[in-house]
């Protein structure tokens, strides 16, 4: 959905010069078409205040212009402006409901006010009046998608199977949705994007159905393969919550699974320490491990030991140090280090 919106009304411009727009701006009678050709000069330039006022002087002069209307509702888009944009492009529909431009720009837009059922609707409308096209097949799907409608999406790209492997994004919503679906063939959706594609939130998603279906070996080596490229550090965000792709929580992972697969697997506690050790803080996970009834009762005590330890620092470290355990330090009775409780004399000597 990042994709800029439209590609827009092809328009030729023959303006090559700066002495054209001020000749044609010193005439008598200029036409919406000139006023026209020059705000989108300045939309091809990037001058979106300028084009804004010229394709306002189009419009005022020819109400029925639904290019200007278009263009100004681009310039109102790129501007952040989306509500202005809305009613542009809505104003366009209403006097031509099957504008395939307009239908595609407030299709979008809608999307960026949150308005997805609407949104939604407008791609069908797009749709129907261009069943070939691809890419508002791709839109519409994500939308659908974000609504949580699994199954309209997954129709919906496998319509346009033939642009998948053409198309990453779309290929990837395809195993997005399937997983969503709890589907069997997102496995080799995930595994065919993966193999001309690296992103480690990917990789992520698909060692997690692979843990899913239970094929524990292809699991343990996608997850291995994610913490090799993952960074150093305990990766815990700004508000304290640990990150799903760090290396201490990857770990958890893999020391989970591997006792799972193998309850009296030695190796699943070593990465389930090595986990704490990089700083992995969640003791509720492990303690929730620690009751899982497919590990060993020795593992489970190990674990039990694990939270005990780390629970243990913790509190060591957040305690602050008691200041009366050094006994060089401590005062009685008010008297003041250098004086002698017993004899009241100075401690360096004298009376």
């Amino acid at each position: 959905m990042k994709r800029r919106l439209c590609q827009g009304i092809a328009v030729s411009l023959l303006l090559p010069a700066a002495g054209w727009f001020s000749s044609c701006v010193s005439r008598t009678g200029i036409s919406a078409e000139e006023y026209f050709s020059i705000g989108m000069a300045y939309f091809e330039l990037g001058k979106y205040e300028e084009a804004e006022k010229w394709l306002n002087r189009a419009l005022a002069i020819d109400k029925t212009k639904s290019a200007s209307e278009y263009n100004l509702g681009r310039i109102a888009f790129e501007a952040g402006r989306y509500e202005d944009a809305l009613g542009l492009f809505d104003r366009i529909l209403e006097k031509d409901s099957e504008n395939i431009l307009a239908l595609k720009a407030a299709a979008y837009t809608r999307i960026k006010t949150g308005e997805l059922e609407k949104a939604e609707a407008l791609y069908e409308r797009v749709l129907a009046l261009v069943p070939e096209s691809a890419d508002d097949g791709y839109n519409h799907a994500l939308v659908l998608f974000a609504m949580e409608r699994y199954e309209q999406a997954e129709a919906v790209l496998l319509k346009y199977h033939f642009t998948l492997e053409n198309n990453k994004d779309a290929f990837l919503l395809l195993a997005r949705t399937q997983k969503a679906l709890n589907k069997p063939e997102a496995i080799d959706t995930y595994s065919n994007w993966l193999q001309g594609n690296s992103d480690n939130q990917v990789r992520y998603e698909y060692a997690q159905i692979l843990e899913q279906g239970e094929f524990y070996a292809k699991a343990l080596e996608e997850y291995r393969t994610l913490l090799s490229a993952l960074p150093q550090g305990p990766g815990v965000s700004k508000d304290g919550e640990m990150q799903v792709l760090s290396k201490p929580n990857i770990r958890f992972i893999l020391g989970r699974l591997l006792l799972i697969a193998d309850p009296e697997s030695e190796e699943g506690i070593n990465e389930l320490t090595l986990a704490v050790t990089d700083g992995f803080s969640d003791m509720e996970a492990l303690e929730k491990l620690a009751e899982n009834p497919k590990i060993s009762d020795e593992r489970k005590d190990e674990i039990r030991r694990l939270v005990y330890g780390a629970n243990a620092a913790k509190e060591k470290e957040e305690t602050p140090a008691d200041e009366s355990e050094n006994p060089e330090e401590e005062t009685l009775s008010g008297e003041t280090p250098e004086t002698s409780p017993e004899s009241g004399t100075d401690k360096a000597g004298g009376s």
